[in-house]
C-alpha cells in the first residue's frame, strides 16, 4: 500500500467514525493527531479521488460522508489492523458490560444470528433445553413481512465482563473445537489465537463439518465449539463462587475451571494463573446448522440491555460433566508441527529435483477424471496464480478413494532455509483479486493449530473458479530478513520460473497487498497449494481437503 493509499484509508476511517458530513478542516486536523501533516488543500483532493471511486459522497456545505463501498474498502484496506482487532473488540466489549447479576440489570454481551422459518426456531427451543449455551436468554424479532427471524443470544464474554465488574481480569486466549466423551470435557482438538487473526475464532470453526454438537446431544459425544481464558490463581475461589450464583439465574456455560498452575484440557496453565473454558455462545446455531438449516451466524456483534431477553425455555437438562482427570499432550501450533517438514525439504532449484512437502486431499475414483479436468481449467485460466503441479498417490486405507498431491507454499520456505535464508511462515490468507490484490482475512501460523486455508475452504469463503466479482483464492504471507533480500529473490525468480507460484516480493515497511511483516524484514506472498483442490471442492466434488501433509520428490510430480 502506498502512502497516498493509506492517507485515504485514514481519511476513510475517520468519516466512518464521524458517522456524519464532515468537513476538510476536521479531517485535516484529526490526520495530524494521527501523524500525517496533511493541510486542507491536500484533503480536498485526496477526498476528490475518493468521491471519484465512489467510496465517499459530497453532502451539499455539510462535507463529506462514507458510503457502503468505502466502508467495505474501509474494512479490506485495514486487514493488517484487523489482525489485532478481533482481541481489542472482545476487550471492548468485556469493559461495556456491566450487568449485575444480583439484581439482573445492565448491559451484557450478545450474538445476534438470523434464521429463516419457524422450523428453526422451535428446533432451537429443543437444543437450549439440552443444556449446550451460555445462557437461555434469548430475544426473537421478525423482520418485517419476511420469514427471516433475529435470534440474540448472550455470549459467553458477558461472563468475562462480569468478572471484570467484580476486579477480576480475565486474558481471553483461544476459541477452538472440545472433545466430549461420555457428556464430559475431553480436550481441545483445535485452536486458534485471538490474537493473531483477523476472523472470530469460534466463527472460524462454525462450520457444520467441523463441529458434531447434535452428536454431543443425543450421544454424550463430539465437537462442540468453546472459548479458553486464563485469570489470576489469586482469584480462583471469588471466580467459582461468582460462576455459581451466575448458573442460579440461568447464565451458565463455564465448561471447566482448572486449579492453579494446572493444565487442564490439554492446554497449558502458567504457574500462578487458572484455566477457564466456556461454551461458546454459537453452540446452539451450530447444531441448527449440522442439521441442514440455513442460518447467518454473528459473534459478539453488540452490547444490549439484559431486560430484552427472556429464557426461549424454562426446562433446561444438565449440560456437561465435569472434565475428566486425564495426561492429556499440549496441543501444538501449526507452525510448532511443520517446522520438521519444513527442515527436510531439499529441492535443488538448479537440478529442479528433491524433496517438497506436498499437501494430499482425497476424491472417490468415479470422480477422478472431472477433478483432474477442473484443476486443468482453473490453471489454464489463471496460471500466474494456480500452481500447475500435481501427483496422483493411493489412499493408505480405502481402495475407492485415490489422492491428489499439490505442493504445500512451506516447500518454498524450506528452500530458502536450505540456501541459507530464515524464512519464517507468516500468515495464511484469503486474498481477493482486485488491483492490486488485497488480503481479505489473515489467520498466523503461529496462532492456530489447524491449516488456515482449510478454514476458508470449509467455510466457503474462496471463489478459485467462480467467475462472481473479484476471484478470492488462496495465498500465504512469508518474512525474510531483509540483509538476505537479493540471494532471497534470485531464487524466488527461479521458483515463479518454474511454475511455483510467487504473487509479490515486498520491500523493507512495504505492506504487500496489505499484509504487514516485521520491521528489518520483507514480505512474500506465494499461492496456496490448495487452491486448484479449492476449485474442485467449488464445483460441488466431494473432496476431503488435507494440508502439509507429506514430502515427495519433486521430480516425480505431474505437470497440468
Amino acid at each position: 500500500m502506498s502512502e497516498s493509499e493509506h492517507r485515504m484509508i485514514e481519511i476513510l476511517r475517520i468519516l466512518s467514525a464521524q458517522n456524519k458530513p464532515t468537513g476538510s478542516k476536521l479531517i485535516a486536523d484529526e490526520l495530524k493527531n494521527k501523524g500525517f501533516n496533511l493541510g486542507e488543500r491536500a484533503v480536498r483532493y485526496h477526498m476528490q479521488i475518493l468521491d471519484e471511486k465512489g467510496y465517499t459522497e459530497r453532502m451539499g456545505y455539510s462535507g463529506r460522508q462514507i458510503t457502503d463501498l468505502g466502508r467495505e474498502k474501509l474494512e479490506k484496506g485495514l486487514i493488517y489492523d484487523q489482525v489485532d482487532f478481533i482481541h481489542s473488540k472482545f476487550e471492548e466489549m468485556i469493559y461495556l458490560t456491566d450487568f449485575n447479576y444480583m439484581n439482573q440489570s445492565g448491559n451484557v454481551v450478545v450474538n445476534t444470528s438470523t434464521v429463516y422459518n419457524e422450523e428453526s426456531v422451535d428446533i432451537l427451543k429443543s437444543i437450549f433445553e439440552s443444556g449446550l449455551s451460555v445462557s437461555p436468554y434469548v430475544n426473537l424479532n421478525k423482520v418485517g413481512n419476511r420469514d427471516e427471524i433475529e435470534v440474540t443470544t448472550l455470549c459467553g464474554t458477558t461472563i468475562d465482563g462480569i468478572l471484570l465488574n467484580e476486579g477480576i481480569s480475565t486474558q481471553p486466549q483461544y476459541g477452538g473445537l472440545l472433545k466430549i466423551e461420555d457428556s464430559c470435557p475431553v480436550k481441545f482438538t483445535e485452536l486458534i489465537s485471538y490474537k493473531k487473526t483477523s476472523i472470530t475464532p469460534l466463527d472460524a470453526f462454525s462450520s457444520s463439518n467441523l463441529t458434531s454438537v447434535c452428536d454431543v446431544i443425543t450421544k454424550g459425544n463430539g465437537i462442540i465449539p468453546a472459548n479458553f481464558r486464563l485469570l489470576p490463581g489469586i482469584s480462583r475461589q471469588k471466580t467459582a463462587d461468582i460462576i455459581n450464583k451466575l448458573n442460579h439465574i440461568g447464565i451458565g456455560g463455564v465448561i471447566a475451571l482448572s486449579e492453579e498452575g494446572k493444565d487442564i484440557l490439554g492446554l497449558p496453565v502458567p504457574d500462578g494463573m487458572v484455566g477457564m473454558a466456556i461454551i461458546g455462545g454459537i453452540t446452539p446455531f451450530c447444531a441448527l446448522k449440522e442439521m441442514g438449516h440455513e442460518i447467518d451466524i454473528k459473534i459478539a456483534e453488540e452490547i444490549r440491555d439484559f431486560k430484552t431477553l427472556s429464557p426461549i425455555t424454562s426446562t433446561i437438562n444438565h449440560g456437561l460433566n465435569p472434565p475428566k482427570e486425564s495426561n492429556n499432550a499440549k496441543l501444538p501450533f501449526l507452525l510448532s508441527k511443520s517446522w520438521n517438514l519444513i527442515q527436510q525439504v531439499n529441492f535443488d532449484v538448479e537440478k529442479r529435483k528433491g524433496d517438497i512437502i506436498a499437501n494430499v486431499s482425497y476424491v472417490h475414483k468415479r470422480d477422478i477424471d472431472d477433478a483432474m479436468s477442473i484443476m486443468e481449467e482453473t490453471y489454464n485460466s489463471n496460471p500466474k496464480y494456480i500452481n500447475p503441479y500435481y501427483k496422483l498417490i493411493e489412499h493408505p486405507d480405502d481402495d475407492e478413494k485415490i489422492g491428489i498431491a499439490t505442493i504445500c507454499s512451506l516447500s518454498i520456505d524450506g528452500l530458502l532455509i536450505n540456501n541459507g535464508i530464515k524464512s519464517t511462515p507468516k500468515y495464511g490468507g484469503l486474498l481477493e483479486l482486485t488491483e492490486p490484490p488485497l488480503f481479505i482475512d489473515l489467520i498466523s501460523y503461529n496462532g492456530t493449530t489447524v491449516d488456515p486455508h482449510k478454514i476458508f475452504l470449509s467455510k466457503n469463503l474462496t471463489s478459485i473458479s467462480r467467475n462472481i466479482g473479484p476471484n478470492k483464492i488462496l495465498a500465504s504471507v512469508k518474512e525474510i530478513p531483509y540483509i538476505s533480500r537479493d540471494y532471497a529473490v534470485y531464487l524466488l525468480d527461479i521458483l515463479n520460473n518454474i511454475g511455483f507460484s510467487i504473487y509479490k516480493i515486498g520491500k523493507p515497511r512495504e505492506l504487500v497487498y496489505n499484509a504487514k511483516v516485521d520491521n528489518y524484514n520483507f514480505g512474500v506472498i506465494a499461492g496456496g497449494g490448495l487452491n486448484s483442490i479449492g476449485a474442485i471442492k467449488e464445483k460441488g466434488i466431494d473432496i476431503e481437503v488435507k494440508a502439509i501433509e507429506k514430502l515427495i520428490p519433486f521430480e516425480n510430480m505431474d505437470r497440468l
